[in-house]
């Protein structure tokens, strides 16, 4: 058992050796892609409102009656009814304008609309960072700092000439559309 652990430990070492090293390349400058995006907001305004208020009813009702009294102590016989209902009529419109047109009253309105503001707001950055005597460049969702963690993976030749290995960010990169980085 206890040849088998130092066995265990130089495989484990050798494999993460093939499958890539962690190294650090030096970011050479880190600028931000702004878009502008739209931000709805409800906008209110306030405004002063003059209203007609409503007849209370109370003139044409008063009237109504003593216009129908009225009308029926004037009448005898068959023009009683006819004359209180005259009476019940012309007592509801004098009644009415006796009350008047009431005041107007100001009320304060708050009418509310949904506007777009615009801002500008950082989406991603585009990123040179140099590692071996070389620049990359990449696009990432946050800026990096001085340094960034690269994940290279050394590529297996064969018969023709491969590409060499190309370092890219470990930590939440967004790979470049296309092939490999552009060296500067």
């Amino acid at each position: 058992m206890s040849r088998f652990i130092p066995f265990v430990l130089v495989a484990t070492a050798s494999f993460s050796s093939m499958l890539g090293a962690q190294e650090v390349g030096r970011v050479v400058s880190s600028i931000p892609i702004i878009q502008q995006v739209a931000v709805p907001r409800q906008v209110c305004t306030q405004q002063q409102v003059a209203t007609q208020a409503h007849k209370s009813g109370a003139g044409s009702a008063m009237g109504a009656i003593a216009g129908g009294v009225v009308g029926n102590a004037i009448g005898k016989g068959d023009g009683n009814a006819l004359a209180t209902a005259i009476g019940l009529i012309g007592g509801a419109m004098l009644g009415d304008r006796i009350e008047g047109a009431p005041p107007t009253e100001t009320r304060t309105v708050q009418t509310c609309s949904t506007q777009n503001f615009y801002e500008n707001r950082t989406i991603a950055y585009n990123v040179v960072y140099e590692f071996n005597g070389k620049q990359y460049n990449v696009q990432m969702p946050q800026d990096p700092g001085p340094t960034v963690r690269l994940q290279v993976t050394p590529m297996i030749s064969s018969t023709q000439s491969a590409p060499p290995s190309v370092p890219y960010p470990a930590q939440n990169a967004i790979p470049p559309l296309g092939s490999a980085p552009q060296s500067f």
